[in-house]
Order: structure tokens, then sequence, then C-alpha cells
């Protein structure tokens, strides 16, 4: 079982491959979730918003599932799935088939349909961890579900759930912010974007649930030895070139991009992956017209971040 010395590092949160008729390009998917393994990866996670866990049918992330276990048990990579799903039903059946494939890692959010009253969230995720008991949880924390989670609850969670071991802050939550960083990082891992890794490792982040990793595996491994390192000052440029990344370059792309859209081009910048653009509708993909631009934004101003 994973343990808080362990949960650390940029874990890539992959792009599901799609073929062109909307089935699942599973010989793509495995091929990057390979490269991800090879390029020395800390862990590799599916089913979170960027592998589009919310438009897929049960056999397909039985599917995806299968085939993120497969490669990364055979190169002896981590691996963690996303059991997100509306009903705590759904998500212990996943965390269930998660449990039986071997995984190391499950990741959930609270249910999103309807916001969940705050005194049913410490008894959902008991419920959850009462299924897989020795299995590590990763809690994705998101505005997205109508609901942030105070420091009490993430205190009440983990006395009740003693596997609760890693939160992926979100813009507009507790983790993302340097007290809250810092007040979470005394009893869970805390992981955001690499951007803010210079901002908020004083106060105890230590990994990333990444979609920097397959856009340039190099730049980030670097990046994380200066994190682990306490290498702040070093980091902070690396920061801040990514930071324009976002805001200068990403940032003119049409407003109607959600997560899946944007870490595809950033995948496929460099050749990295060999997914496709397509986002399943009515989610709109990217082109190549948007990916030229962005790469042509780098070779001006951010030629490192395309050198594998």
């Amino acid at each position: 079982m994973l343990d808080r010395n362990t949960f650390v590092g940029p874990w890539a949160g992959l792009p599901t491959a799609w073929n062109d008729d909307d089935t699942f390009d599973e010989l793509s998917y495995r091929q990057d979730v390979r490269a991800c393994c090879e390029a020395g990866v800390a862990g590799v996670y599916t089913h979170g918003s960027t592998g589009e866990f919310y438009a897929m049918d049960i056999d397909e992330w039985q599917a995806v599932s299968r085939a993120c276990a497969e490669e990364c048990q055979s190169m002896g990579t981590p691996f963690m799935l996303g059991c997100t799903a509306t009903s705590t039903r759904g998500v212990i059946r996943r965390a269930i088939e998660a449990s039986g494939l071997g995984a190391d890692a499950i990741q959930i959010a609270l249910p999103f349909w309807y916001q969940m009253p705050d005194v049913l969230v410490v008894p959902f995720f008991g419920d959850v961890s009462a299924a897989v008991p020795t299995m590590a949880i990763s809690i994705y924390e998101t505005a997205r579900c109508k609901k942030t989670l105070t420091l009490n609850q993430h205190r009440a969670i983990h006395e009740a759930v003693p596997n609760y071991l890693m939160v992926k802050s979100t813009t507009g939550t507790l983790g993302f912010n340097e007290d809250g960083c810092a007040a979470l990082s005394k009893f869970v891992n805390v992981f955001t974007g690499e951007h803010d890794w210079a901002r908020l490792g004083p106060h105890g982040v230590i990994g990333a649930s990444s979609s920097l990793f397959y856009a340039n595996p190099r730049y980030v491994n670097q990046m994380w030895k200066l994190l682990r390192a306490k290498r702040y000052e070093q980091l902070g440029p690396m920061c801040s070139q990514l930071l324009a990344l976002d805001e200068k370059a990403l940032a003119h792309l049409p407003d109607t991009y959600h997560d899946s859209a944007y870490d595809r081009l950033l995948g496929l910048l460099s050749g990295f992956l060999r997914t496709s653009m397509k986002c399943r509708g009515p989610y709109p993909s990217t082109n190549e017209v948007d990916i030229e631009k962005v790469r042509q934004w780098c070779r001006d101003n951010f030629p490192d971040f395309l050198q594998l």
C-alpha cells in the first residue's frame, strides 16, 4: 500500500484516446501509458476530468482501467484509478473493481449531481473506505462538485478513513492557498499543478495530478527534483514559465474548451502522446490550428518546453 512517503511526485493524469468513430483507441492509450512509465513518472492515473470519466459507460471505464493496470504493472509503475460517480453504489463498484485490478490508489470526488449536505460527507467517504480498506484514497477536490471542504471536514474524513492519504487541491479549494496547504499537509499529502510548486512548496505541497508530465517529462522531472530538494529559488522561474504558457498562450484559445481539450493539446505539442485531439461530445476538441498557435508561442517564448 502507498503511504505518505511514497504517494508523492508528478502523477500523469492521462487523457483517454478515442478513435474517429468514438470508440476507445486502446493501442494509442497503452502506448501513452507506457511512454509515461518509461519517462520515469511517479505514477499514472486515469478517470479524472482529463480522462473524461463523466463521458464513459461502465464497460469503457473497465476497459481503460484494465489497459492502464496492465501497462503500469508490466513497468513496475504505481497507478491510480478515478472512481467518481453520482452515487455511493457507483463509486464503490468502481473501487472494488480497481482493487481487483491491483490499483495502488483510487481517486474520488464528491458525487456532483446534487450538492452533498455536510452531514453526509464523512459517511460517504467512510462507506467507500469500508469497501476497500487497504487501498490508498485520494480526494479530488473541485468546485465542480458544488461543495468545497473545510479543514475540519478534511480532519474528520482522515480520522474516519485512515487510508485517506492525498488531496488534489484545485482553484478555490482549501489546499490551493498557503495557509490551507500548510494545515492540510500536517495529515495528508497535498497535490497541486506544477505551476504552483514554488508558491506552495514551502507550505507542504508534495506532488501534482499532472497534465504537464506528458507535455515534457524532462522539464517536469527536473521541477520535481527541485521541489524535493526545497530549492524554491530555482523552481520559481520554471513555475513562472508555466504560468506564462497558461496566461499568454492557452488563455487565448476559445473559452468553450475544457480540461481534456487543453491537456490533449499539451501532450501533442512536442509529440510525446499518441492520443488524438478528440474529446467526447458535446465538449469541443482543439484542432491543428490551435496546437500550432501554442507551439509557435513556445518557439518564441519557451523553446525549452518543446525539447524532450
